[in-house]
């Protein structure tokens, strides 16, 4: 069996544990064809890595600032509100907001910054004309566990050169951005963010049944994954905003699974379901079921349509028994018709944080938790196989009742 060695090209699975206030994340990357001779990382990780075989996996601590060229502090920075124009990259309509994020090329008259640069800035304070933006990575400050699973390992014939890889940079990008600034409230509630460009009845637009698969089969693998950890044997589960499919694991056998959807003959397909019911949570969020009758509710890439999500998830905190989870999963795939303007704004990782936003403001839920994954490889019968090079990216966020 290969080992990991100066001359072998690897496949690693990283993932990255961090606590920020209230909450715990998880973010994982599926790393192909790390070239141990040519790629960089951190010295001690790879000096950890070397004699490696597949299957083998290590975990490593890292200090706040450690894997960063910043360090611990902030980088922080002092402008004028002049300075932030949105113009330059073509949102005319953007306005700073406390705690959210935004690219570079939005500032002007910054030191080392061009409009062209979209690597992410957060606004962190607002006042008397000016801003103060912080520049750097937003885990810079949080102690970080890494975790490296070893998968195929092989060896090269040859080094012909080619492109480098920095994996660190590549496995936090984003990361970090789904948590709150020092434990203040991020502002995603400014500038009516719940419209849609197609406001009429959901009703009419989910009239016609869309017997369609929303993510690809990597994709729905990891979330029947996540929902098998938090879902057990003979439990009452719900499954919000319901369609064809439920992706709740079969392995378990389940007492109730109740749908609750929009359009009747895709949910009279959806085999999971005992029962179902036709709503439409953006007319009435008011679920016709009583207090504390599911052991868990589930919200599969349908949470970026909810126009009064609070109301909605305050209703689910109210059908959840105490100590039951709700799980709300999602990718970058939507219907752009009904999608929340909010949800169009914000990097992929800011939308952990909107949706952990919501599970506050109930002021219902406790034990949260976000998890990420990106880098997997896409199927091979996946219509969009050789034109997106991974899979889907799969996000999630839960919470328990109080």
């Amino acid at each position: 069996m290969a080992t990991i060695g100066t001359n072998a090209i690897a496949d690693l699975f990283f993932q990255i544990n961090w606590n920020s206030g209230d909450a715990r994340h998880t973010d994982a990357y599926a790393g192909r064809m790390v070239n141990f001779w040519r790629d960089l990382m951190p010295r001690r990780l790879q000096t950890k890595l070397l004699h490696k075989r597949p299957g083998d996996r290590l975990e490593l601590g890292f200090t706040p600032g450690e894997l960063f060229t910043n360090g611990t502090a902030q980088d922080l920075r002092k402008l004028t509100r002049r300075q932030f124009l949105p113009s330059a990259i073509d949102p005319p309509n953007l306005r700073p907001r406390i705690g959210r994020f935004y690219p570079k090329g939005v500032l002007t008259d910054v030191a080392g910054v061009f409009t062209a640069n979209r690597e992410p800035f957060r606004v962190v304070e607002m006042g008397n004309g000016h801003l103060t933006v912080d520049m750097g990575h937003p885990l810079a400050g949080k102690e970080l566990s890494l975790s490296v699973t070893v998968g195929a390992v092989r060896y090269k014939k040859e080094e012909r050169g080619g492109a480098l890889q920095e994996w660190i940079t590549t496995i936090t990008q984003g990361v970090g951005m789904q948590a709150r600034w020092h434990d203040q409230p991020t502002d995603y509630f400014s500038d009516t963010p719940f419209l849609r460009y197609d406001e009429t009845p959901d009703a009419i637009f989910y009239k016609k049944p869309r017997m369609v698969q929303h993510l690809d089969d990597t994709a729905l693998d990891i979330v029947r994954q996540l929902y098998g950890r938090l879902i057990g044997r003979d439990m009452h589960v719900l499954d919000l905003m319901s369609s064809a499919h439920s992706h709740i694991p079969s392995n378990e056998p389940l007492k109730q699974v109740t749908g609750v959807g929009l359009n009747e003959l895709e949910l009279q397909k959806n085999h999971a379901l005992t029962d179902y019911r036709v709503q439409d949570l953006n007319d009435d969020p008011v679920l016709p079921f009583p207090d504390n009758l599911y052991d868990a509710i589930v919200c599969t890439v349908s949470v970026e349509y909810l126009t009064d999500p609070v109301a909605a998830f305050a209703e689910v905190a109210r059908v959840l028994r105490p100590g039951g989870y709700f799980i709300v999963t999602f990718s970058n795939r939507w219907f752009p018709p009904k999608v929340v303007k909010i949800w169009t704004e914000l990097h992929e990782f800011e939308r952990m944080g909107l949706v952990l936003e919501y599970f506050r403001n109930t002021r219902l839920f406790t034990n949260l938790q976000t998890y990420s994954v990106r880098g997997l490889v896409r199927p091979r019968h996946d219509k969009y196989f050789g034109q997106l090079p991974f899979a889907d990216p799969v996000y999630a966020v839960w919470g328990s009742k109080r």
